[in-house]
C-alpha cells in the first residue's frame, strides 16, 4: 500500500459516514426536523437541503471530483449546525443528561467538521 492509498482510503471512509447522515436526513426527516432550531423557517427545508449537500459531499469525495469546493463547504456547513443547533441546545438544555448529549454532539461535529477541512486543504 503506497502513501498515497491512505489518505484515499480514510477520505472513503469519511465519505461512508458523510453519505450515511445525508441519507438518514431523507430517510428519518420527521426524527432529523426535531433538532432544527424553532427559529429557523420552514424546518422540514433544512433536514432535506443538509442531506442532500451531504450526500453530494460524500459523492465528491468517493469520486475524487471538486474535493476542495465539496470539503470546504461540508466543514462550513458542519460548524453552523454545531454552533446553531449543539452549541444553543447546550444552553437551552432541560436536563444535565440532555446538556451533555449536546456537549459530546457538539465535539463530534467539530471533528467531522475539521476532517471535512482537512480532506478539502489536501486536495486541489
Amino acid at each position: 500500500m503506497s502513501f498515497t492509498t491512505n489518505p484515499r482510503i480514510a477520505t472513503t471512509l469519511f465519505a461512508i459516514v458523510i453519505f450515511f447522515f445525508g441519507l438518514n436526513h431523507l430517510i428519518i426527516p420527521n426524527v432529523i426536523v426535531e433538532w432544527v432550531p424553532a427559529f429557523f423557517p420552514a424546518p422540514m427545508f433544512w433536514v432535506y437541503f443538509t442531506g442532500i449537500l451531504q450526500i453530494l459531499a460524500a459523492i465528491a469525495f468517493m469520486l475524487h471530483k471538486q474535493v476542495k469546493l465539496a470539503g470546504y463547504l461540508l466543514a462550513a456547513m458542519i460548524v453552523i449546525i454545531a454552533l446553531f443547533v449543539h452549541l444553543s441546545s447546550m444552553f437551552h438544555a432541560a436536563s444535565q443528561k440532555e446538556q451533555m448529549i449536546e456537549v459530546i454532539f457538539l465535539g463530534k461535529d467539530i471533528a467531522l467538521a475539521a476532517a471535512a477541512f482537512y480532506i478539502g486543504s489536501k486536495n486541489e
